[in-house]
C-alpha cells in the first residue's frame, strides 16, 4: 500500500495530515484558553505579575549582624539574568499551558482513539496559532525538535528538492553555524558551491554582492537571517527576497532571534524560528514553508515527513501560547528593552577603557547588545561576572572549549576576544542593568590585572 510520505513527492508543499474522526481542529482561541487568553489583563506594561528571571544568590558582599562577635554572613542578592538568547525564562502563561497539556495531550496524536484525537487537536491548534502570528497557512507550519533541526532540514530538503535548478547555496558570512554547516553538507551532495557573502562593520550583509549572488545561475537556495542574534543587526530581507523572487530562488529566513521580539514581516519563502527564544519551552523549533517551494525529504520514510518522530504536544502548545503572548506584548517590551540597551551601549563605551560596542546602534533588535574589551579573556570575564550574580554570554568562542573566535565578529572585522553578549529577557529591570554596569568596569580591570595586562 502506498503511504502519503513516499519520497517521490517533491512538490515541497507540506502535506495535509489525515483528518481523524472527531471534533474539528482546535482554534486559536482554544489554544489561548490553555492558560493564555490574550487580553489586556495579561499584559501589564510594568511587568506586574510576570515571573522575573531572578533567583536567590549569596554574593561576597556580607551583611552586618547585631552581635559584633558573630561573623558576617553573605547577604542574599537576586541574580540578574541578562542572557536569554535561545533560552529565555518560560513565560507563566506557557507554563500553565504546558502543565494543562500534560493531562490533556499526553497521547500519541497519530492514534485514532479519543485521547489521540484530543492530542491531535492540541497539536493542530498550536500550528494554527503559530501560523496566525507569522501570516501563513496552518498546513505550511511544521514543528521541529529544535531550532537547529529546523535549519538543517530547511537547507537540506530545499537544496535536494531543487537539485535540478542547481547546486549552489548562498549564505552571508554571519549566518548561524547550523546554516553554514548544513549548506556545506548540501553542496557536498549536489556538487555545488557554498557562496559566502561578506558583511560590513555592523554585521549587515553586503547588499550588492548578495543580490548578485542570488541572481547567478545554478542557485538552489539563498539564506539570510532576519537579524543577527550575536550583535542584533537587522538584515535587508525585503530587498533580498525581491531579488530572489525575480531569480526564482527560495529565500530561507532564520528568525530565531527575532520572532516574538519584532515583526519579522512576510519577506521569506521558508522561515525558521526558536520557541525557546520568545519565552516558550526549549527544544522546539518552527519551520514554515510557503506553498510552491520544492522540498524533498532527506531522512528515512516516516509518517512525520520532515521531522520523524514528531514533537511533544505539551511543548508545542506551550510554545504557541508563549508566541501569542510575546506578539501581543511586543511593542511594550520593545520600548522598555530598547531603552535599556541604549543605556548599555552608552555606558560601556564611556566607562570602560579599550572597549568596543559592536552592531548597528539603530537598525537592530531591541534586546541584544555585544561589546568586547582589549586584553581580556572572554571566558574569564563571564566567570567573574557570574560569581557576582550576573548571567551573561560571550561570543568570544563558538563553544566554551574550542577557543576559536566568533565567526560573526571575525567576519565583521571587529575585536573578537574579551566579548560579552547580553540578550535581555522580558521584564528586565533598569536597576538590575544599572547594577551590572556599575560592576563591569571593576571586573574588567581585575581580569586584566590577573592576566598580566597592567600599565598598558
Amino acid at each position: 500500500m502506498t503511504t502519503r510520505c513516499q519520497h517521490r513527492h517533491t512538490t515541497g508543499r507540506t502535506q495535509r495530515r489525515p483528518r481523524h474522526p472527531g471534533p474539528p481542529a482546535t482554534s486559536v482561541r482554544a489554544v489561548q484558553g490553555y492558560g493564555a487568553t490574550v487580553s489586556p489583563h495579561d499584559h501589564d506594561p510594568a511587568g506586574a505579575g510576570r515571573e522575573r528571571p531572578h533567583v536567590t544568590h549569596a554574593t561576597a558582599a556580607g551583611d552586618r549582624t547585631a552581635d559584633a562577635g558573630t561573623p558576617a554572613r553573605p547577604a542574599p542578592t537576586a541574580r540578574v539574568v541578562l542572557d536569554a538568547g535561545g533560552h529565555a525564562p518560560l513565560l507563566p502563561q506557557a507554563r500553565a499551558a504546558f502543565v494543562e497539556a500534560l493531562d490533556q495531550g499526553w497521547a500519541d496524536p497519530r492514534r485514532l482513539h479519543a485521547e489521540g484525537r484530543r492530542a491531535r487537536m492540541l497539536l493542530d491548534g498550536a500550528r494554527e496559532a503559530v501560523a496566525g502570528v507569522v501570516g501563513a497557512r496552518t498546513e505550511d507550519v511544521d514543528l521541529a525538535p529544535s531550532h537547529t533541526a529546523a535549519l538543517h532540514t530547511a537547507v537540506l530538503t530545499v537544496a535536494r528538492g531543487r537539485r535540478r535548478a542547481g547546486g549552489d547555496v548562498v549564505v552571508p558570512a554571519v549566518e548561524r553555524a547550523a546554516v553554514l554547516h548544513a549548506a556545506d553538507t548540501a553542496v557536498a551532495t549536489s556538487g555545488g558551491t557554498r557562496v559566502t557573502v561578506p558583511v560590513d562593520h555592523h554585521g549587515r550583509v553586503d547588499l550588492d554582492l548578495m543580490l548578485a549572488a542570488v541572481a547567478a545561475p545554478g542557485v538552489a537556495l539563498a539564506a539570510l537571517q532576519h537579524a543577527n542574534g550575536e550583535v542584533g543587526t537587522l538584515q535587508p530581507t525585503a530587498e533580498v527576497r525581491a531579488a530572489a523572487a525575480r531569480a526564482g530562488v527560495p529565500l530561507l529566513v532564520d528568525a530565531g532571534s527575532s520572532l516574538g521580539h519584532v515583526d519579522v514581516g512576510g519577506d521569506w519563502d521558508v522561515l525558521a524560528a526558536d520557541a525557546g527564544d520568545w519565552g516558550g519551552p526549549g527544544g522546539l523549533g518552527v519551520l514554515v514553508t510557503r506553498a510552491g517551494v520544492r522540498r524533498s525529504p532527506v531522512a528515512p520514510q516516516d509518517e512525520d515527513r520532515w521531522f520523524p518522530g514528531g514533537v511533544s504536544v505539551p511543548a508545542a502548545l506551550a510554545a504557541a501560547v508563549a508566541l501569542q503572548v510575546a506578539a501581543a506584548d511586543r511593542d511594550t517590551a520593545d520600548t522598555a528593552r530598547r531603552a535599556l540597551v541604549d543605556t548599555v551601549r552608552a555606558r560601556v563605551g564611556a566607562e570602560v577603557p579599550d572597549a568596543e560596542v559592536v552592531g548597528d546602534p539603530d537598525g537592530r533588535l531591541p534586546h541584544v547588545v555585544t561589546f568586547s574589551f582589549l586584553y581580556v579573556d572572554g571566558e574569564a570575564l563571564v566567570t567573574a561576572l557570574d560569581a557576582l550574580g550576573f548571567a551573561v554570554a560571550s561570543g568570544s568562542a563558538c563553544t566554551s572549549s574550542s577557543l576559536e573566535p566568533s565567526h560573526v565578529l571575525a567576519a565583521m572585522g571587529v575585536l573578537t576576544h574579551g566579548n560579552v553578549r547580553l540578550s535581555l529577557p522580558r521584564g528586565a529591570r533598569a536597576d538590575d542593568v544599572d547594577r551590572f554596569l556599575d560592576a563591569l568596569p571593576g571586573v574588567v580591570e581585575r581580569v586584566r590585572h590577573a592576566g598580566g595586562a597592567t600599565g598598558l
